[in-house]
């Protein structure tokens, strides 16, 4: 019954973060191309700041709740549970990374701009950011689809 509540867990907190993802497929990216560079500039400000604050407690619970996971089905390493969840930990852990290695650093350097210091490059910054996010995109739909299919076929 632990690892039913514990993947219940993994599965809403991974979840919130794949509701990201799905948003920005459906609408935020397009919103974000068709803004000018001040308005850009502003969203980008204050989604940062709010993720930063908030983001992390939902980013912490995956991790934790997806590890115990893995931990309380290592000892049947052949299971659909088990395999699935070890793809979703990676998955998240691709996150992770590419989060701290690449969004959070050009999250800084968009940051530091103020409206009247906005680089001409302005637009090649976006779309590195975009490039990274779509990495983690990946990464997020595989993990939340591989915890999908340990609840669906891993679970008696």
């Amino acid at each position: 019954m632990a690892t039913k509540i514990v993947l219940f867990i993994t599965i809403l907190a991974y979840s919130i973060i794949a509701s990201q993802t799905f948003m920005y497929i459906l609408s935020l990216k397009q919103l974000q191309l068709g803004l000018n560079a001040e308005s850009y500039l502003e969203i980008r400000k204050l989604t940062d700041t709010l993720m930063r604050a908030n983001f992390k407690y939902v980013i912490y619970t995956a991790l934790l709740a997806n590890l115990l996971l893995v931990i309380f089905t290592v000892q049947t390493p052949k299971t659909w549970l088990f395999i699935c969840a070890s793809i979703a930990f990676v998955a998240l852990v691709a996150d992770i990374l590419l989060t701290l290695k690449g969004s959070l650093p050009i999250n800084d350097v968009i940051n530091s701009w103020s409206a009247h210091t906005i680089p001409a490059n302005w637009q090649s910054v976006r779309e590195q950011w975009f490039i990274i996010f779509q990495y983690r995109q990946i990464a997020n739909i595989i993990g939340l689809l591989s915890l999908l299919l340990a609840a669906v076929f891993g679970t008696k």
